[in-house]
């Protein structure tokens, strides 16, 4: 990259304002990088006191950036402002640092600004990791009539009206250049006198509102702001204020309060109103939260309820007898269980914890029968204890069991592994690929590559296909139910990965771009490692008394019910000369096998394993499940420490579930 020169003016000053999003913005160094091309530039990354290495990232890898490093977070305003002081250049771009620019967008706003010099400041298209427009990027000031639009919902209920879908310009065709009256500050290319006129942003805004104000400003002045519909960026919205403790509803209701009392407090009235509205939004948004983070405890109280009415019923057969005050008997025992529950994090970071609730109650109802020797006048019917505890101790795990299954497609990845193609087939295509299938965390199946020309369609890389061309994509896409596109380092220019996601017809593919260094994969939400972890930790939840003590006595109890039930017809139809791995059942039970573990080992798979304990050999286990990948010997090693470091009664559930759904699966295919 070109360095600073503190004596002649740059075309272009990049100001880039950074706050723990290290992996997003080497994306977005890098992907400036060609579009700076042909013109004088400087880079200036101010950090505000990031604790993920953002700052020594830029150092080591991009000396030629400017780096300004706060000790605390100063918010984007003043943020912006400190860069502007040091910047040479004749245009100013701010830009997020959870962007990715396409070659020509820097030149296309360039060329904007020089034939257009009515324009103050100009945005372009910017879209959201799927696809999609990003509705911010071309914006109405929210005066009174708009605001109110958009807060009571019209501007949603009718996006294509001129009177109601003026918040977002929703009736604005986005494939057209024009006038616009905001923009949004995540991708912005300022003149510089207009920044001097202004005399930057208003930092009485910390974060939100800034770029609002200051585009209001910027129209006062005399000057237009233009949205260029010729160029495209795509945006990771939110990623900063995600990896920090702000109160993000706090901050943005508080900027919309400054934005009205600065601009519109000539209508006493309607400010009044506005403010009311505001207060209102916020409020209603405070009681939702509240609602979602109680629900579980709402939950647990139904179930709680049911098992004392299941319990008094299969006791009395009747209900709501005690002779001491229905109201109490109730409550008292649902009280002290989720009072239990609350004090072991239930409620707080362990929601879905099935050993935690367990726990609860066991504990819970432990004291009640206690305390009944205390109160003889509640001591009615320790029968009535027993049974509701026991109806709570299997419902409460049971529903977070049963949620926590329907989620696993989204939690789990390793077992509910995610459909990937990946573009290019390069050298890097082919490091890449290999990089995935050796980090079983990623949880991605690559089904096959895509050329960026019509070559050698059908060959094979890695017993890995090359399924379509570029062209083809989305059509191979819908064939392969592909859930995921990664584009390899080098397969594509930035200008056509960003024509490809603009035109993705299905709204629910991950779009993933990793980096020429192949550390990190950056997805719609997230950036996942790709490196192999270099230190082996010592202790694995494999290993842990707990964990084992937990396993062991679910192999017991799980084993002695099939014994009973399923074992029986396993040595029917092994008599008529079919197999089943329920032979290994009475191993189950004696220790010598479990549920859950490692490939159970013969003269095939006899090789060389690692001395850190895995565990057990296992019925079923995350290899078993890949068996039809063909897993290499290190991509065996590497699910099997996978599971090692994680696992957990539920994860051994989970992975029973998978092999019994596989099963069926297999038979269904067999019987066509």
């Amino acid at each position: 990259m070109h360095r600073r020169s503190s004596y002649r003016q740059k075309d272009v000053s990049v100001i880039i304002v950074n706050y723990n999003v290290k992996d997003f913005l080497q994306q977005t160094l890098l992907s400036l990088q060609k579009s700076l091309k042909n013109l004088s530039f400087e880079i200036i990354v101010i950090d505000n006191a990031s604790d993920d290495g953002s700052a020594a990232m830029v150092r080591q890898k991009y000396p030629g950036v400017i780096l300004i490093e706060n000790t605390e977070n100063v918010g984007f305003a003043r943020a912006n402002n400190q860069a502007f002081k040091r910047a040479r250049g004749k245009y100013i771009f701010l830009l997020n640092p959870d962007t990715l620019v396409q070659e020509n967008t820097v030149r296309v706003l360039y060329d904007f600004m020089e034939s257009h010099p009515d324009a103050g400041a100009i945005g372009c298209k910017i879209l959201n990791p799927d696809g999609s427009l990003q509705l911010s990027c071309r914006r109405s000031i929210p005066t009174p009539w708009v605001a109110f639009t958009k807060i009571i919902g019209l501007s949603s209920l009718f996006p294509r009206s001129r009177i109601f879908g003026r918040y977002n310009l929703t009736f604005l065709d986005p494939n057209e250049t024009y006038i616009v009256e905001a923009l949004s500050g995540s991708c912005m290319f300022v003149r510089r006198e207009v920044y001097e006129h202004l005399g930057g942003f208003d930092e009485t805004f910390y974060m939100y509102g800034e770029d609002l104000d200051f585009c209001y400003r910027i129209r006062k002045a005399g000057w237009n702001l233009y949205y260029v519909h010729t160029t495209q960026i795509v945006h990771y919205k939110g990623e900063s204020t995600k990896r920090s403790s702000i109160d993000e509803r706090k901050v943005f209701y508080e900027a919309m309060r400054i934005f009205v009392e600065k601009h519109f407090n000539f209508v006493p009235l309607l400010v009044i109103l506005l403010k009311i509205s505001i207060a209102y939004i916020s409020l209603t948004a405070r009681i939702l939260s509240l609602v979602r983070n109680y629900s579980v405890a709402v939950l647990d109280a139904s179930f709680l309820f049911v098992s004392l009415l299941l319990a008094e019923y299969i006791r009395k057969g009747e209900i709501f007898t005690f002779p001491h005050g229905v109201l109490l008997v109730y409550t008292i025992p649902i009280i002290s269980t989720l009072s239990v529950l609350g004090l072991l994090g239930v409620y707080t970071k362990r929601r879905f914890s099935i050993t935690h609730s367990a726990v609860s109650v066991l504990i819970s109802y432990v004291c009640i029968a206690a305390l009944t020797a205390f109160f003889k006048e509640y001591a009615f019917s320790r029968a009535i204890i027993i049974y509701a505890g026991t109806f709570s101790l299997i419902l409460l795990p049971l529903w977070r069991l049963v949620a926590r299954l329907y989620q696993g497609k989204k939690s789990n990845r390793v077992l509910w592994q995610r459909r990937a193609l990946v573009v290019g087939t390069g050298r890097s295509a082919c490091e890449l690929v290999q990089r995935i299938r050796y980090n079983p965390a990623v949880g991605i199946d690559i089904k096959g590559f895509v050329n960026t020309t019509h070559k050698n369609i059908g060959k094979k890389i890695f017993d890995l296909p090359i399924l379509c061309s570029v062209e083809a994509l989305y059509k191979t896409v819908v064939e392969q139910s592909v859930t995921d596109i990664i584009f390899a380092p080098k397969s594509l220019e930035y200008e056509k990965i960003l024509t490809i996601i603009s035109q993705n017809p299905k709204k629910d593919i991950v779009f993933h771009i990793v980096p020429s260094s192949l550390e990190v994969m950056i997805g719609k939400a997230n950036v996942e490692l790709l490196d192999d972890i270099p230190i082996i930790e010592i202790s694995y939840n494999i290993s842990k008394p707990l964990n084992k003590f937990i396993k062991r006595l679910f192999d017991i109890s799980f084993s002695l019910l099939l014994l009973v039930t399923v074992y029986p017809i396993f040595i029917i139809l092994a008599k008529n000369g079919r197999t089943s791995v329920f032979r290994y059942l009475p191993k189950v039970l004696t220790g010598e096998y479990s549920f859950v573990g490692r490939e159970i080992e013969n003269s095939k798979n006899n090789t060389a394993r690692s001395t850190i304990y895995l565990g057990k050999q296992g019925l079923t286990g995350i290899v078993q499940l890949f068996s039809d990948k063909k897993l290499s010997f290190k991509e065996k090693e590497q699910y099997e420490l996978y599971y090692a470091r994680n696992q957990s009664l539920y994860l051994d559930i989970e992975i029973l579930v998978k092999t019994f759904l596989q099963t069926i699966y297999r038979r269904k295919r067999e019987v066509k």
